[in-house]
């Protein structure tokens, strides 16, 4: 088994395609698959299932990509160490953000680190607030930026800006021309929301119970897993929401959906930062960044 294996493996796992991981591997097609044939006859094992022309990963392989994940994770934590030494001149660093934070608040502080640092690759993934918490906690990333509350001792956490959530409706919205929108008003309408997990669900849901609103009350007529899919539907007209005012910037700007007089409360963006594994010199630069 080697490095090159698991990380054609992995990217393979990730996309369900061997052509579409020959791409991003700038590998050929015959290439990956050599690759992915090695691995398994050399452990005697099926990885995936051949389904017409793409694949599919099966039992084995779903119980084997979290144990080749962190087999990568380390070496590129020992590839980065060795980086460190040419003083930011080379090196990786890799981010995991929540939806909010990179669409809004993270671009303009990695352009400002890619600037101050160009030989430093900044690789970013986006997830929900756990899924950042997680990535953070196995090593897959060496920072998290999250907006939602984060139960974990094995994590650091610094608070390093904040925004707030609105209520947000059509412009002919019931709650559109209210003054005042009471707290048990919020139950009488159809929402659309972000999934379990994330932090903008998190908030909401912690702010309904501040004002003794139980969030099972909620009529919830879609559950979204993208920001950008919520304003849409509710744009659309599928019900209420709740997001940051500045993803809904544009929407409420536009016209298209206006603020409901319901507050919510603000919100801390907290950096995660794992207690226990290494620290690099490009993560301490960008953290010192944000100070």
């Amino acid at each position: 088994m080697t490095l090159e294996r698991l990380r054609i493996f992995v990217a393979v796992a990730e996309r369900q395609h061997v052509t579409a991981a020959a791409r991003a591997l700038n590998l050929t097609q015959s290439a990956v698959s050599n690759a992915i044939a090695a691995l398994e006859a050399e452990h005697d094992v099926y990885l995936f299932d051949r389904v017409g022309r793409g694949v599919v990963l099966n039992q084995t392989g779903l119980a084997f990509l979290p144990e080749a994940r962190a087999v990568l994770a380390r070496a590129a934590a020992a590839e980065a160490a060795l980086a460190d030494m040419s003083a930011l001149r080379r090196g990786r660093l890799t981010i995991f953000a929540s939806q909010t934070i990179a669409s809004a608040w993270l671009p303009r502080r990695l352009a400002a680190f890619h600037a101050a640092h160009p030989g430093v690759e900044l690789d970013v993934a986006i997830g929900n607030t756990r899924e950042v918490a997680e990535g953070v906690l196995s090593g897959a990333a060496e920072l998290g930026l999250v907006e939602g509350e984060i139960d974990q001792p094995l994590l650091d956490q610094t608070v390093v800006g904040s925004d707030r959530l609105a209520v947000l409706v059509t412009p002919d919205h019931p709650w559109a021309g209210l003054r005042r929108l009471e707290a048990q008003t919020l139950a009488t309408q159809a929402w659309v929301l972000r999934e379990a997990g994330s932090g903008t669900r998190s908030t909401l849901e912690a702010a309904l119970r501040n004002a003794d609103v139980d969030p099972a009350a909620l009529s919830i007529a879609m559950t979204l897993p993208s920001n950008e899919a919520v304003l849409a539907a509710a744009e659309a007209g599928a019900g209420a929401t709740a997001l940051s005012e500045s993803v809904a910037y544009g929407s409420v700007a536009a016209g298209r959906l206006v603020t409901a007089a319901f507050s919510l409360p603000e919100r801390p963006f907290r950096l995660l930062r794992h207690r226990e594994r290494y620290r690099s010199k490009a993560g301490d630069a960008f953290v010192a960044a944000m100070e």
